[in-house]
């Protein structure tokens, strides 16, 4: 009931507002989720709630950059990074499952190396926030401001949700936000580097990710 009261309530409302009821709402309950695409909700949340956690889910697939941004974020915006890794290394995984469990069961690599360790992260907490759009890709496209997130008990938070690529841009602009270097190389949507790729002009913006599959979420946000 609350998660709905607010996503209604806050609809219209700032990306700062959001974050701002929450940390209001939730406290030291609250923590953010970032992939390192940029550093946008990193920015929104240390303007709101300094010192807050960021909870980044470090999969042993990431590329060089998205490693890189973490870390550049960790040093120039007030929050706290957290990084969190698998239960198992990616040499453990490919003794115990087989090379490349990324090609031959995508979801399966997804849930031991990003759904169980953001179970795990958010042990303890309330709420978490999360960088998803809806229009990102149709499957997004009816995510509310806040909603609660059945699977793992915590009401979730979506500051940005109603932001377009265009938003986005114009705030990375105006304030000088960190991005990932590999969003100027055309990966709009940045994952593990296995299963990403570049996404050519006029394609949807998660197009790069998992392509040739019939997979379009990790199992984070659906």
């Amino acid at each position: 009931m609350l998660a709905l009261e607010a996503a209604q309530r806050l609809e219209d409302a700032s990306p700062q507002d959001v974050l701002r009821w929450a940390a209001d709402t939730f406290g030291d309950r609250f923590v953010v989720s970032s992939s390192m695409g940029d550093g946008v909700l990193a920015s929104l949340a240390a303007s709101v709630v300094p010192g807050v956690e960021v909870v980044f889910l470090d999969t042993g697939y990431h590329f060089a950059e998205t490693l890189g941004t973490r870390d550049a974020v960790a040093q120039v915006y007030d929050v706290r990074v957290r990084t969190v890794l698998p239960l198992l290394t990616v040499a453990q995984q490919d003794a115990e499952h087989g090379p490349e469990l990324w090609r031959r069961d995508p979801d399966a690599c997804c849930a031991m190396r990003k759904v169980e360790p953001l179970a795990r992260a958010l042990w303890g907490y309330e709420a978490y926030a999360s960088g998803i759009r809806r229009d990102e890709s149709p499957t997004r496209a009816g995510t509310p401001v806040v909603e609660w997130d059945e699977r793992r008990g915590l009401v979730k938070v979506n500051p940005i949700v109603r932001w377009s690529q265009d938003d986005v841009d114009a705030y990375v602009a105006r304030h000088g936000v960190l991005v990932n270097p590999l969003v100027h190389e055309g990966y709009p949507s940045i994952g593990c580097a296995p299963c990403t790729r570049r996404v050519a002009p006029g394609e949807d913006l998660r197009a790069g990710r998992w392509a040739g599959s019939d997979k379009t979420e990790c199992g984070l946000h659906a």
